[in-house]
């Protein structure tokens, strides 16, 4: 067994989306290639709600997925296809965009102002940016949970974990997506494919992912031989991005760990990207656009839905 050591250890950065949304960007719409098949991710916690209720109103997307993840507070969606509904704490939306949707996303928080969630966009293969729309929502009941005997705790949004699988299904860049919870103290393996690209998302506590070479952690800049120096500790709104291996080490911290951990196989096809829409081409691209404004965007649709309100 290989453990994957750390190739970079990054803050996500403060950004305004939609009417007005402040939120931290983790990562997006620079070179994207370290992180295929995933694009952008997106931790939009905010505590004052004018802040967010602007919200993100009627939008067109095109050539991606999206998965929203809430912690705290509601989302509520709408889109070209007629779906409706609402997600709350605990809750998942993944929306297919494929040959296109327009849809918005309106938070709301909980009743003290919180409004704690995520959203991560996976890109289409050239095969399937053109595909049906389809929207699924996962309430938070459906999505099982495993704790291990040192009480790490591992929710499975997506794909295959410890012998158990999430019940979102049908993504096309095959995702595992976790959130996982790590006691004081412990420090914890835990297993991810060789093939796929890999990151971890901290969002409460702190910790230290470890390479082979232990108890030496992974500087966040290349260096030589003799400079041993640790990195800082992962904490709150760190995105760690790995380098190859199968599997992978953390030692939380004195308060604990809680990250998102999400890997998924390269597509390692090129990436046009402007806004919303990420195609192949430039020319595709564009193509895209003129029929935004010639009104020929979506495609005939049928409402396509996974447990839609």
């Amino acid at each position: 067994m290989s453990l994957r050591p750390v190739k970079k250890l990054i803050r996500s950065k403060p950004t305004v989306e939609g009417a007005g949304v402040h939120l931290r960007r983790a990562f997006g719409f620079g070179n994207t290639k370290e992180f295929d098949p995933f694009l952008l991710l997106d931790d939009f916690r905010n505590d004052v709600p004018a802040d967010y209720l602007a919200g993100f109103p009627w939008h067109p997307h095109r050539g991606i997925e999206t998965i929203t993840y809430v912690l705290s507070g509601t989302v509520e969606h709408g889109d070209s296809m007629g779906n409706r509904g609402t997600i709350a704490a605990g809750d998942v939306q993944w929306m297919t965009a494929g040959s296109g949707i327009i849809h918005q996303e309106m938070p709301k928080g909980d009743q003290a102002g919180r409004m704690h969630g995520f959203q991560l966009w996976a890109n289409l293969p050239s095969s399937l940016k053109m595909t049906a729309p389809r929207y699924q929502e996962v309430k938070a009941v459906e999505i099982p949970e495993i704790t291990d005997d040192d009480a790490t705790k591992v929710r499975v949004v997506c794909g295959k974990f410890w012998g158990k699988t999430g019940p979102v299904e049908g993504i096309a860049a095959d995702p595992v997506y976790l959130d996982i919870s790590v006691p004081p103290g412990r420090r914890k393996t835990l297993p991810v494919e060789t093939t796929r690209h890999a990151f971890a998302y901290v969002f409460a506590g702190s910790g230290k992912f470890c390479n082979a070479s232990e108890p030496l952690e992974v500087p966040t800049e290349p260096v030589g031989w003799l400079d041993t120096t640790p990195p800082s500790e992962a904490d709150n709104r760190s995105l760690v991005l790995f380098d190859r291996g199968d599997e992978l080490m953390v030692q939380a911290g004195d308060e604990g760990i809680r990250f998102l951990l999400v890997s998924g196989k390269p597509l390692e096809e090129p990436v046009a990207w402007y806004g919303p829409i990420v195609m192949n081409t430039q020319e595709q691209l564009r193509e895209a656009f003129r029929e935004l404004e010639k009104g020929t965007f979506l495609r005939a649709q049928k409402k396509s839905t996974v447990g839609a309100e």
